[in-house]
């Protein structure tokens, strides 16, 4: 598998917020196994809703051998978004899906390409920073919808309704609880621009346990509705508990894709692909 990416930054962690501990590689296969077994849980942490269809259907798994799991998007048939800090270098990555006969896929992941602007420790304290990559699949992966890539509507306002999806738990710190596609309905707040969006849930305003990102929904997409129908707009960075405290059901931190389309349009010709 080959990396195309800036500067590695070594010894930097993936947000432990989001993703689990590293485990040994010995038990990826372990890890493959339950996500592939795993029945439908309840959602997304908090809440949400459990889907095989609609928007749903352009969500896979990404699993890597240091033990790690989190979600992508597919935008084209051998073509996987997700953020740059689930795919790492120094592991392998392969993508985890079923098809639409309900049979588990995986395929192997050619190469990654990691935004080079991406900055690992600006990500781990929750600011701005590119934090995007592409997989490129080594065959495309069949009986999945693929999902346009666009930007939000500008300006963002305060209330602004956005749809998340991932395979992550619904318990923090139960594996066993994710590996089944979720969806979720979250609003703006804060400050939302180009750089990062913040979401909560409308309910609880991200001031007590409310629907939320969480372990394994990193690179998870975010979907905005336009006259033609939904389009990625985002990808899932970070979260954290009520009133910011560590976990999830509070905020939950989006890269909006306003400064990143091109750099994947382009990315994606360069490997043979037009979206």
């Amino acid at each position: 598998m080959r990396y195309r990416q800036g500067p590695v930054r070594r010894n930097l962690q993936p947000s432990p917020m989001l993703m689990p501990k590293r485990v040994p590689m010995k038990k990826l296969a372990t890890l493959i196994a339950m996500l592939l077994l795993a029945a439908p849980a309840r959602a997304i942490v908090g809440g949400g809703t459990p889907q095989a269809d609609g928007v749903a259907r352009v969500v896979v798994t990404i699993v890597g051998s240091r033990g790690n799991f989190c979600t992508g998007s597919l935008i084209a048939p051998k073509l996987v978004l997700t953020v740059a800090h689930c795919v790492q270098p120094g592991a392998e990555y392969k993508i985890v899906d079923r098809g639409a006969d309900g049979a588990p896929q995986l395929l192997n992941v050619r190469t990654v390409a990691i935004h080079p602007n991406f900055n690992m420790q600006a990500m781990q304290a929750h600011r701005a920073t590119a934090d995007v990559a592409l997989l490129q699949l080594e065959i495309p992966l069949k009986g999945k919808s693929t999902v346009p890539v666009g930007a939000p509507n500008i300006p963002i306002q305060v209330g602004s309704r956005f749809v998340i999806a991932g395979i992550g738990v619904t318990v923090r710190g139960d594996g066993k609880s994710g590996g089944a596609t979720r969806v979720a309905g979250l609003v703006a707040t804060g400050q939302p621009g180009t750089l990062q969006i913040r979401l909560v849930d409308p309910v609880t305003n991200g001031v007590r346990d409310g629907i939320g990102a969480c372990t394994g929904d990193s690179g998870g997409p975010v979907f905005e509705d336009k006259p033609n129908g939904a389009v990625l707009v985002g990808v899932i960075s970070w979260s954290t508990g009520p009133n910011g405290a560590a976990g999830c059901g509070g905020l939950t931190g989006v890269t909006p894709l306003t400064l990143y389309r091109d750099w994947i349009l382009q990315t994606a010709r360069s490997w043979g692909a037009a979206l």
